[in-house]
């Protein structure tokens, strides 16, 4: 393909575009399903229950997996992450939903 490099096809259940407004913040929940977040533009945080978080910006990509093992119950004072717009960009985010647990 003329110096073009492209994987074979790789199935997703479902692929969404995000977009976050700055003053973006979520409340502690859970990634359910593992979920590759690809951010296009602005920087997202995601912040752990034990304090620590990272920032991801423009190229950065990450696997969210984080659940509730089955029948387990949320619990908004245990289970989760935060997830928070940092800066004054829009946040552009692509959502591949790579399998179902």
């Amino acid at each position: 393909y003329n110096g073009l490099f492209i994987t074979n096809r790789i199935d997703a259940l479902n692929f969404r575009h995000r977009a976050s407004e700055p003053g973006y913040f979520s409340s502690w929940h859970v990634a359910g399903d593992p979920t590759l977040i690809i951010v296009r533009k602005g920087t997202l945080r995601i912040s752990l229950r034990n304090g620590e978080y990272r920032d991801f910006k423009a190229g950065d990509q990450f696997i969210a997996m984080d659940r509730l093992q089955h029948g387990e119950s949320f619990d908004d004072n245990i289970h989760g992450h935060t997830a928070e717009l940092i800066g004054d960009q829009t946040l552009l985010a692509v959502h591949l939903k790579l399998a179902a647990i």
